[in-house]
């Protein structure tokens, strides 16, 4: 396991007592799965920011309290307070690591666009990918080459090559990133026609002003 974190037990508790815990660097959480009964916990803030900093998508080597083991696990939600971004509370999946999984994986874009060459813009529009494998097959992210897009051109989901053994679930005709070609500037003639209309308005005013009385 890549990953692990050590789980302490957690009664039923009032928010107050929830409030407390958050105080003191804990996290509640909850484990549920085939092989464990949901489980009401805590983890070490500390340690879980780093992980998911690391990798969110990761398999944790979960350590049970009360003789519960060591379980493999994957983070199934995470809810934030939506102002300070803290972590309020973490749901933990216990999976079997001889049957697939779905998750999302990050894409690690490589190499330089032939558009961009060109002066193109490169718009990333997908930063994860997600798919289907067993849980020690799951990369920490997939390489994408995009040294083939031409300017003006797009990439497309299907296009992505991955490892044996990973089924791709995202959408195959998803677009992963667009080559725009440069916007020209146009301030430059437009001041230009701005410059003449005010010269062709001013020669008309004088047309109309000559002759008259002063």
């Amino acid at each position: 396991m890549a990953f692990s974190l050590k789980a302490e037990a957690r009664k039923d508790v009032t928010k107050s007592d929830i409030k407390q815990l958050r105080l003191k660097g804990r996290v509640p959480a909850v484990v549920y799965g085939k092989k464990v009964a949901a489980t009401v916990i805590t983890v070490d803030q500390k340690e879980l920011t780093a992980l998911l900093q690391r990798n969110p998508h990761a398999i944790i080597d979960l350590d049970l309290p009360g003789g519960g083991g060591r379980q493999p696990v994957m983070i199934n939600e995470i809810q934030r307070n939506p102002l300070n971004r803290q972590l309020l509370h973490i749901d933990f999946h216990q999976i079997n690591m001889d049957e697939p999984v779905k998750t999302v994986v990050s894409l690690d874009f490589v190499g330089e666009a032939e558009g961009a060459k060109e002066g193109g813009i490169v718009q990333i529009q997908m930063h994860e990918l997600e798919i289907r494998c067993l849980p020690s097959q799951i990369p920490s992210s997939i390489k994408v080459d995009i040294t083939g897009v031409g300017l003006g051109e797009n990439m497309l989901v299907n296009q992505i090559t991955v490892p044996a053994g990973i089924e791709v679930k995202s959408d195959a005709n998803d677009l992963i990133l667009t080559v725009l070609a440069p916007q020209k500037e146009t301030e430059e003639p437009q001041a230009a026609n701005n410059e003449e209309r005010i010269g062709e308005a001013e020669t008309s005013n004088e047309a109309a002003t000559a002759g008259q009385p002063v």
